[in-house]
């Protein structure tokens, strides 16, 4: 017999051996890794936003731009597993446009259509043509942004209004102690931007036309979500619900 034969047949079986094992610790410890899964559940997360939204039927309403539709996205998944969200209405504000722009969308999102698209209101001190700052406090008459759920109805001095409760600790938890509520205004209008410049606001409730507000609130009272969006680097370091 040839032992040298032998012995190189011994030595890279003992080295496949050794290959092999390795190589299964390899994919056991990526299959384990806290930073690569998160790598991975991030990566598969975006897929499946970008098929959603790209599948959305607008009715001619347009889209909400992709950058705020992906953080309503998240924060309305998540609410969604946790029972948050009842109601499958996705009511996006975008405060990162002009108020003088249609900046509400309302997506029904088992369909996948736009709904609504409307103007809509910020708080008076929040800016003037743009809002850029926001705030939880009482009488700040200032929005606030963030996931919301909306609650019951009422009829108050702006007819019927819709109460919001805020879900975000410390960014809009105290909507409904500050009555932060969708109702329709006057001021929420193309005629008073011609006349002003501008649209109107309000003393930090989220208002929209009159002749759509019943409507509006009819549709999405009673647990589905909003979400008021603006690209603030302090309100992302603050949410729980995107990243």
């Amino acid at each position: 017999m040839n032992y040298k034969l032998l012995s190189l047949f011994a030595l890279s079986f003992l080295c496949l051996s050794f290959t092999s094992i390795s190589n299964v610790k390899e994919i056991k410890n990526n299959n384990t890794d806290p930073k690569l899964l998160a790598a991975n559940a991030k990566v598969a997360f975006e897929a499946k936003c970008k098929t959603f939204y790209s599948s959305i039927e607008s009715n001619e309403l347009s889209l909400p731009n992709y950058e705020s539709f992906s953080k309503a996205f998240e924060g309305y998944d998540e609410l969604k597993k946790q029972g948050v969200i009842e109601k499958d209405y996705l009511t996006i504000v975008d405060f990162s446009l002009s108020s003088n722009d249609e900046r509400m969308w309302v997506i029904n999102m088992d369909t996948k259509e736009v709904v609504f698209r409307s103007l809509v209101a910020h708080g008076k001190n929040s800016g003037e043509l743009f809002a850029n700052d926001f705030s939880n406090k009482s009488e700040s008459y200032q929005s606030s942004l963030g996931f919301y759920t909306t609650g019951e109805t009422y009829v108050g001095k702006h007819g019927l209004s819709l109460r919001l409760d805020g879900l975000e600790y410390g960014i809009n938890d105290n909507a409904r102690e500050r009555a932060v509520v969708i109702h329709g205004a006057d001021y929420v209008s193309e005629e008073f931007v011609k006349s002003n410049g501008r649209l109107g606001r309000s003393l930090g409730c989220p208002a929209v036309p009159n002749e759509l507000s019943k409507e509006l609130i009819e549709l999405i009272k009673d647990k589905s979500c909003l979400f008021i969006y603006h690209p603030s680097r302090n309100y992302i370091t603050k949410s729980k619900l995107v990243s």
